[in-house]
């Protein structure tokens, strides 16, 4: 996989993600930190979990723990009262 950011981008729209978060400055206040950190949003915890099992997606997930410790979590959104 030439180019892990192009090809993951393609497969994360096929599935209707956008970045809230991908790179930039982070702290780890718990745990350990890691180099590059990626938030996506997906409209459903179902389109998430495909695209995960997407085959493309899972070709791309062997190659980047190939080069890097890779943490991927999938967790339902949130949309109830926020703090004030």
């Amino acid at each position: 996989m030439a180019n892990i950011a192009s090809a993951t981008k393609k497969i994360f729209a096929k599935f209707g993600g956008r970045f809230v978060v991908r790179g930039g400055r982070g702290e780890a206040a718990v745990g350990p930190k890691r180099q590059h950190n990626v938030v996506l949003e997906f409209a459903s915890y179902e389109q998430a979990v495909a695209c995960f099992h997407s085959p493309d997606y899972q070709d791309a997930v062997r190659y980047l723990k190939k080069g890097c410790d890779v943490d991927i979590v999938i967790c339902e959104g949130y949309e109830g009262a926020q703090p004030a």
